[in-house]
């Protein structure tokens, strides 16, 4: 067994019995680790100390309750081992800087701590074939846009700390109350764009300032007459790209976990391996109208890394 699959024994021991106690030395004894070690390979490979990652895990949980049903803010902590309302309260505030109760009142996107899939860091598939982790599918190829696609939405300044890494960083998603906010006037714009394809656009412009430039909107299929309210046009341009092709069982697993999870290893592992990086723009395209499957690409522009 490698190191990395120990890792995983435990991380899926750890999602089973988030309701329960958990202790460092029986994650240890189940990946067969002196806990010593165990502590620090567990680090290394998930980025947070073993007891910080549960209550991580054990707040995403306690989001999910909260966001889904009229569960008391006690019990859904009291379900997933917080003591007390004052010691949940303290813990959520410091991770989202929120307060449970301004979240059950606003529901605002949060980002949560995802449980990692270890072993895509150590799998590398060639273009053009599946990569199957979990509970998604993932596939790597090259694209020509043959003419720039035009699209009708609204956009921010995100700070990059806050952001990143995906799926790592926790606290208000920028980006998620962003879509948010499309989806809530773009029927504004209903006459103009394709409901079955929206965009997300990321421009890393002002990295002294640490922050992002982040798009969100619809594909323009009519050009509008007059700009509507707040809504701004931005392009993906014409040119060749390395499309990272994205499938889930939900919609919702899609642009959470699955988005997460896929970005890293496109931009964490696939690209370092090819001797590629990228222009400081990415883009996340979702087509809605597929009824079998929950369907995304990350679209970038490649650059050969510089040789040493």
């Amino acid at each position: 067994m490698y190191a990395w699959e120990a890792i995983e024994q435990s991380l899926t021991f750890i999602e089973e019995h988030l309701t329960e106690e958990i202790y460092t030395e029986e994650l240890a004894n189940i990946a067969g680790l002196s806990p010593f070690y165990f502590q620090r390979l567990f680090k290394r490979l998930v980025n947070k100390p073993v007891q910080e990652y549960v209550k991580l895990r054990r707040l995403a949980k306690v989001i999910e309750n909260l966001g889904n049903s009229e569960q008391r803010i006690l019990d859904a902590a009291l379900n997933y081992g917080f003591t007390s309302h004052a010691n949940f309260t303290r813990a959520f505030k410091e991770t989202y800087g929120i307060t449970p109760e301004e979240y059950r009142r606003d529901l605002p996107m949060l980002n949560t701590f995802d449980k990692p899939e270890v072993s895509m860091n150590y799998v590398l598939v060639d273009e053009g074939v599946p990569l199957v982790v979990g509970n998604i599918v993932l596939e790597i190829q090259r694209k020509t846009l043959a003419e720039p696609e035009v699209y009708l939405g609204f956009e921010t300044k995100v700070r990059i700390s806050e952001q990143i890494p995906a799926g790592e960083s926790t606290g208000v998603d920028v980006p998620g109350q962003l879509w948010k906010r499309y989806h809530m006037e773009k029927t504004l714009i209903a006459e103009d764009v394709d409901a079955n394809v929206e965009m997300g656009m990321s421009h890393t412009e002002d990295t002294a300032q640490g922050l992002f430039t982040y798009f969100a909107g619809g594909l323009v299929r009519n050009i509008p007459h007059k700009q509507e309210g707040d809504f701004v046009k931005r392009e993906l341009p014409a040119g060749e790209y390395i499309v990272c092709r994205i499938e889930a069982e939900s919609f919702e697993d899609l642009v959470t976990v699955a988005l997460n999870q896929g970005g890293k290893y496109l931009f964490g592992t696939w690209l370092p391996h090819h001797s590629l990086t990228t222009e400081p723009f990415s883009a996340e395209k979702y087509y809605r109208d597929l009824k079998d499957m929950a369907c995304m690409e990350i679209w970038i522009k490649p650059i050969p890394l510089e040789k040493g």
